[in-house]
């Protein structure tokens, strides 16, 4: 393959808006209408009390919908310096940079991208902040609490390396920074939980809070889901910014995406090993990781009490390659779709090519109603990405 051809190949495939796709599973399926609401909350938020939400990317990267969502948040927090690079570029508006661990040539390479840098412990704070004078320098505080039903998943776990836990030394870093980060819940849809660790920082933090600009509360607070108390959560915010006179943000990832997209997935063989099991060209481990990950099961679309069981797997030689066991309305039949719901985050931004499996394509559902394929993964990417 000649230089330009490989370059070619690395560029996005183009792609062509259609009312009746014709389109070949494995796919992502991303609903713009019903990321919308979503959207239309985390603006309501901000125009109640004040508190502005950047999309992590950690959580969902898909930059094909950012022109739906820049107007709704206030710009992309990151993970990385390529994060930080795509919040930048893709995204715009407000850029905070984070990593547990920079290093030197990842804080030169940030710079340009960066309206806020973060940084995960004293000593990378004291390592690094000379070099970014000029932009807002933050610091990760651990407060010892926290909310997660995973320990995996848990930032106030024992032996946590996630921010700084030594209250004295945050009191003595504060002449270096101008604000602070505490992420602390994942999928919190708590409100109560939610208060309870508002309330210990305030108890722990208020001489910091009492020297800083801005504070970023972190994501997994799950503050769009249906019959979260709205009203209450953003009292508690613009509480938080008039005791202090300061910014607060929110980080939202699942939040500002939770039931827009789902995988698309084609049956290719049923088999029987004293139960029935489908087996689907789409796979747990290459595009659905943290299923695997947290050991759940899948959301699927119609499959609620119905009588004919089935398990259905991906096609993986992973033995584990499980979606789960559902009970449908009528007997499965090789060659029908199954469609897995909630499938926007933490799935793009970790899908894999384990087994050479065919990547899923990334497909949006425009506002108005059209499909677009805006990426489709053919075997020069498997080739390129090794």
């Amino acid at each position: 393959m000649s230089w330009n051809s490989f370059i070619m190949d690395q560029q996005p495939k183009s792609s062509q808006r259609t009312r009746k796709p014709k389109l070949t599973t494995p796919y992502y399926l991303i609903h713009e209408k019903k990321l919308l609401r979503n959207l239309k909350i985390i603006q309501r938020v901000r125009n109640s009390c004040g508190a502005k939400s950047l999309l992590a990317l950690k959580c969902f990267s898909a930059w094909s919908v950012f022109d739906l969502m820049r107007p709704y948040m206030d710009g992309t927090t990151s993970s990385s310096l390529f994060e930080a690079r795509l919040g930048y570029e893709k995204f715009g508006k407000e850029t905070h940079a984070y990593c547990v661990g920079f290093t030197q040539a990842d804080c030169e390479a940030v710079k340009p991208y960066a309206d806020k840098i973060i940084f995960n412990s004293i000593s990378q704070l004291k390592r690094f902040a000379d070099q970014f004078r000029g932009i807002p320098v933050g610091l990760r505080i651990n407060p010892g609490i926290s909310h997660s039903d995973f320990e995996l998943a848990d930032p106030a776990r024992p032996y946590s390396r996630l921010g700084v836990i030594d209250y004295d030394a945050v009191h003595r870093a504060l002449p270096l920074i101008s604000g602070v980060m505490i992420h602390c819940n994942c999928e919190n849809d708590d409100f109560s939980s939610f208060c309870r660790i508002l309330d210990h920082i305030f108890s722990q933090f208020e001489y910091v809070l009492e020297h800083c600009d801005w504070i970023s509360l972190g994501g997994g607070i799950s503050f769009t889901k249906e019959g979260y108390p709205l009203e209450a959560f953003c009292k508690r915010l613009l509480d938080l910014h008039d005791r202090y006179k300061i910014q607060v943000y929110l980080e939202p990832g699942e939040s500002a995406i939770t039931h827009s997209a789902e995988l698309v997935t084609n049956i290719v063989d049923i088999v029987k090993n004293k139960i029935d099991i489908a087996i689907c060209d789409a796979s747990t481990e290459a595009h659905m990781l943290d299923l695997l990950t947290y050991r759940q099961a899948a959301k699927m679309t119609n499959a609620e009490n119905g009588p004919y069981s089935y398990m259905v797997a991906g096609r993986s030689c992973l033995a584990g390659d499980v979606f789960g066991t559902y009970h449908f309305a009528s007997k499965l039949k090789i060659g029908q779709v199954l469609r897995i719901q909630d499938a926007a985050g933490y799935s793009m931004v970790k899908k894999n090519w384990f087994n050479g499996l065919q990547m899923p394509s990334i497909v949006v559902k425009r506002l108005d109603g059209t499909y677009e394929t805006v990426r489709a993964f053919k075997y020069n990417d498997f080739v390129n990405n090794l």
